[in-house]
């Protein structure tokens, strides 16, 4: 909004001192970030109250863990701190004409719904188990395919390549006209030619480019591959925005996990997306060059700021739950970020944290039942789960069972950052 303001400002009168600050991606992201802060500190201790008012109190079961029982009453549904805060600096800052940023927008909004539908129903209908778990299925579901289709489809959503790379990857249809790039860039050591190209191109390491084609797994000759690409595709996005979304539901059990390592998360995003926006600094790390991701920088940014601010409140003891309104919404926006920034292979590396928690579950889940059937009885591997319940069992503080996940999380993201030069 602000930079189309300033555009049309130019336009009209003429340019003015400042108009070439506010084009800076860095300079609308480090605003958008102190801008997102400030928002959920500001308006967190007011929507408490304004919850506290209602009576909107976390109804908690007694499942023996330390502390558990003085958690009882605290305001849930705190997720739309996290929205507001996300959401307003967005849209003021960032390019609303960017296929990307119009993607995010509506991926957060889109799971917030969910979230807040689910958190209503326990909350107001007095209803435990919430929206059921078929419709919550359905929306993650819906998000996934407006994702994989929209990436598919739309004609912004481009990997600016060689002409020679683009030839000896089959890629022959280009977007736009061809981009010249001299010889004194820096980009290159050499004149060249560039265009961007519709492709089934992502990143992923230990493989030559740093990326991989979609069309390679297709069991078909290479142009019948192409056009059957997207049945391979539209389904693993679909299942990484289901995976994901719900991974981080499952995290958000002690006070801070889901919400510092979200924002852990999102900043290693907000690196990936800075580096595959910009030509210089994709040409040099040789990962795809996605133009137009510049700007998720600035939702990124958003994101990272929203987290930190409801960390405020958030962090132990504390004074406010996220509910499934925000744990919901920051697993969908993280999908969605890495699949925007062709990184949804590394997921299972940078969301490491949410990964463990979820196989926590599955194992234990899989292993009662299967000993159950077995020997009459079920059987534990571990004391509790999510896992950072089986913490808790041991004796260990909330705190520290936090701060250590937070380690970690940082540790995964490192590791994920390092994977753009390994060839």
């Amino acid at each position: 909004m602000l930079l189309s303001l300033v555009e049309w400002i130019v336009e009209t009168f003429g340019d003015f001192k400042g108009a070439g600050l506010v084009r800076y991606i860095t300079f609308r992201a480090g605003i958008a970030s102190i801008l997102s802060l400030v928002i959920s500190m500001v308006f967190g201790g007011r929507i408490i109250r304004y919850l506290h008012r209602l009576q909107v109190g976390e109804t908690v079961r007694d499942l023996g863990l330390k502390g558990q029982l003085q958690k009882q009453g605290t305001p849930t549904m705190g997720g739309v701190i996290i929205i507001m805060a996300i959401l307003i600096p967005c849209l003021l800052l960032a390019d609303l004409q960017n296929v990307y940023i119009v993607l995010l927008v509506v991926s957060t909004v889109w799971m917030a719904v969910i979230g807040f539908v689910d958190d209503y129903i326990k909350v107001f209908k007095k209803n435990k188990e919430g929206l059921r778990g078929s419709f919550k299925v359905l929306g993650q579901v819906g998000l996934g395919l407006l994702i994989a289709l929209t990436m598919i489809a739309h004609e912004d959503v481009v990997v600016r390549l060689e002409l020679e790379e683009a030839s000896e990857l089959g890629y022959t249809q280009m977007v736009g006209d061809t981009i010249a790039i001299p010889a004194d860039s820096g980009l290159l050591p050499g004149p060249a030619t560039k265009a961007d190209f519709k492709a089934n191109l992502t990143n992923v390491p230990f493989m030559k480019g740093n990326r991989l084609d979609y069309a390679w797994l297709v069991p078909l000759p290479s142009v019948e591959a192409s056009r059957w690409v997207w049945l391979l595709f539209v389904p693993l996005v679909i299942f990484i925005v289901t995976a994901v979304s719900n991974a981080a539901n499952l995290t958000d059990g002690l006070d801070g996990l889901a919400t510092g390592v979200s924002g852990i998360i999102g900043a290693a995003l907000g690196i990936f997306a800075y580096v595959s926006g910009n030509a210089i600094a994709a040409n040099y790390l040789n990962i795809l060059h996605l133009p137009g991701t510049g700007e998720v920088v600035i939702f990124s940014a958003c994101f990272v700021g929203a987290c930190l601010g409801f960390l405020w409140y958030n962090s132990f003891p504390a004074q406010i739950f996220m509910g499934d309104t925000g744990s919901l919404t920051l697993g969908g926006i993280i999908a969605a970020l890495a699949i925007l920034l062709r990184k949804e292979l590394l997921i299972p590396l940078l969301c490491g944290i949410f990964l463990i928690e979820n196989l926590s579950v599955v194992l234990q889940v899989s292993y009662f039942k299967y000993t159950k059937r077995k020997y009459g009885e079920g059987r534990r591997i571990f004391l509790m789960s999510p896992l950072h319940h089986h913490y808790q069992k041991k004796g260990m503080p909330e705190v520290k069972i936090v701060t250590r996940f937070w380690i970690i999380g940082i540790l995964l993201a490192v590791l994920t950052i390092i994977t753009l030069k390994i060839r």
